[in-house]
């Protein structure tokens, strides 16, 4: 079985390289199942901005970056924020194409947080045929949630047939599990673990199973002339 590659979409104030140290227990957890690929959102922050956001893990990193902004003046971000218009959407989808390109192709797409709800998008994206170059076979969105921005709503208009594994923690201070729960309804084909803890990718051995049950479905095996054969169960 070749390992099945996965596109990590980190969480705002993180980037791509302080969540893959965040994602080092998943990444060893799933050892030689998973090859795991970081992206870095396009946008930026300065010191200061964001500190009220809901979006506190990883206030602290170096190169903090963010996906959009539900304050557009501001260039602030707050998974609870109702906002009419926000900013940097468009530019964080060319990012991840452009990733895509460079890096693909990708059997499925990870996010966390802001990126787990950037990860929905995506996927709606790519079933409306607006996104050609995404090709994501399955997505597993960690403490995820719907946008509260009006001008994000047409994503949520027409469920999505994409396989999704939602992980959603129970204690989470950062996005509440109601949240996470109103992304169910969008994925047709869902697939839930729930854990006690927090605002964090979780990756106990206890988790191994569920995230190995899902993660099976997508397996790749090689043939005699060492072709790829991609296997939906």
């Amino acid at each position: 079985m070749a390992p099945v590659r996965v596109l990590c979409v980190h969480g705002y104030r993180q980037n791509g390289a302080s969540f893959r140290e965040k994602t080092g227990a998943l990444r060893k957890l799933l050892k030689n199942k998973v090859n795991f690929v970081y992206v870095d959102a396009p946008h930026l922050l300065v010191r200061g901005e964001g500190q009220e956001s809901v979006e506190r893990a990883g206030s602290g990193d170096r190169d903090a970056r963010g996906w959009w902004f539900s304050d557009p003046r501001a260039r602030t971000f707050n998974a609870q924020q109702q906002c009419e218009e926000s900013a940097g959407l468009d530019e964080s989808v060319a990012a991840v194409r452009e990733a895509v390109r460079r890096d693909g192709p990708f059997d499925g797409v990870l996010g966390f947080s802001q990126g787990a709800a950037l990860v929905a998008m995506l996927c709606a994206l790519q079933e409306s045929n607006a996104e050609p170059d995404f090709t994501f076979r399955f997505a597993i969105l960690v403490a995820g949630f719907r946008s509260a921005c009006t001008q994000h709503l047409s994503f949520y208009s027409t469920p999505l047939q994409m396989a999704s594994m939602h992980v959603i923690g129970l204690a989470d201070g950062v996005i509440p599990a109601d949240m996470s729960q109103d992304l169910l309804p969008i994925f047709r084909d869902s697939h839930v673990l729930t854990h006690p803890g927090g605002h964090f990718v979780p990756a106990a051995a206890v988790h191994r199973q569920n995230y190995q049950n899902f993660l099976e479905r997508f397996q790749v095996t090689e043939d005699a002339n060492g072709m790829h054969n991609k296997h939906n169960k």
